[in-house]
């Protein structure tokens, strides 16, 4: 039997389990692993969690070697303020090779042995040359990600449409597949710039507020459905899931919300 943790490494990471080895941990705390040849930091995102098989978890379980001291958050905090002359090199070298992506962010890992730089490109690019001379200048460990627009506003961060930090970047560990069928289920506008977020996809939110909508929205009358009311019969003509009411049309036009 394994105690195992969930964490997310740097600032934009996978979410990745650990072995705790034998320590004890409180969520949003930060921790220094074991890493591909060298030691990172990451986030606690979750309860310790027992597992009979480590093979039943996907990618091979390294350790967490101790929770961060001031000293480590000092090195963290000077890595982070590498990030501009590490993006205004990597630009630099992307223009003089002519490749056609658009650099988001970059980081070192806890130890500087490595050197993350993400981009977004409408194809597949071919960054080897790239590599080599990056890896030239900062004698590191270089590795390229190409990232989807979804991971490029969780990695920019910024509000969302309801004025709330976005979801992605806030606490989401992963992006759940999202369908217009449940904006419609949710009796939201389908106009394109309500249901969208920054990343100009459709908003997450949707997608994991889906099961509850499907809850409050069993055994609720139908819209076109005639219902009786205090105020005599009328046809259902909208629904408000999260008032838990619908709207009734009676005589001569008049709309009464009456709650379910």
């Amino acid at each position: 039997m394994y105690e195992v943790v969930q964490v997310r490494l740097r600032e934009a990471g996978k979410v990745l389990y650990f072995f705790t080895n034998g320590l004890k941990f409180d969520i949003g705390g930060y921790v220094i692993v074991e890493a591909d040849r060298g030691l990172d930091y990451g986030e606690i995102v979750s309860q310790a969690e027992m597992v009979l098989d480590k093979d039943i978890i996907e990618e091979p379980l390294m350790k967490i070697i101790r929770k961060t001291n001031p000293w480590d958050h000092r090195q963290i905090e000077k890595n982070k303020k590498k990030v501009k002359e590490l993006m205004d090199a990597c630009s630099k070298k992307i223009e003089a090779h002519r490749l056609s992506m658009k650099l988001v962010s970059a980081e070192y890992s806890f130890d500087r042995s490595k050197i993350i730089f993400y981009f977004t490109a409408d194809e597949r690019v071919d960054f080897r040359e790239l590599v080599k001379d990056l890896a030239n200048v900062f004698r590191a460990r270089i590795e390229l990600k190409q990232i989807g627009v979804r991971d490029e506003a969780k990695l920019l961060g910024g509000f969302g449409p309801c004025g709330r930090e976005l979801c992605c970047a806030k606490f989401l560990k992963n992006f759940d597949a999202v369908t217009i069928k449940m904006a419609k289920d949710q009796n939201l506008s389908l106009n394109p710039t309500k249901i969208s977020g920054l990343c100009g996809r459709l908003m997450c939110c949707l997608s994991y507020e889906n099961e509850t909508y499907k809850e409050i929205m069993t055994n609720v009358p139908k819209i076109g459905q005639e219902m009786k009311t205090e105020k005599g019969r009328g046809k259902v003509v909208a629904i408000n899931p999260l008032k838990r009411s619908a709207t009734v049309e009676i005589e001569e036009g008049k709309r009464i919300e009456v709650p379910f």
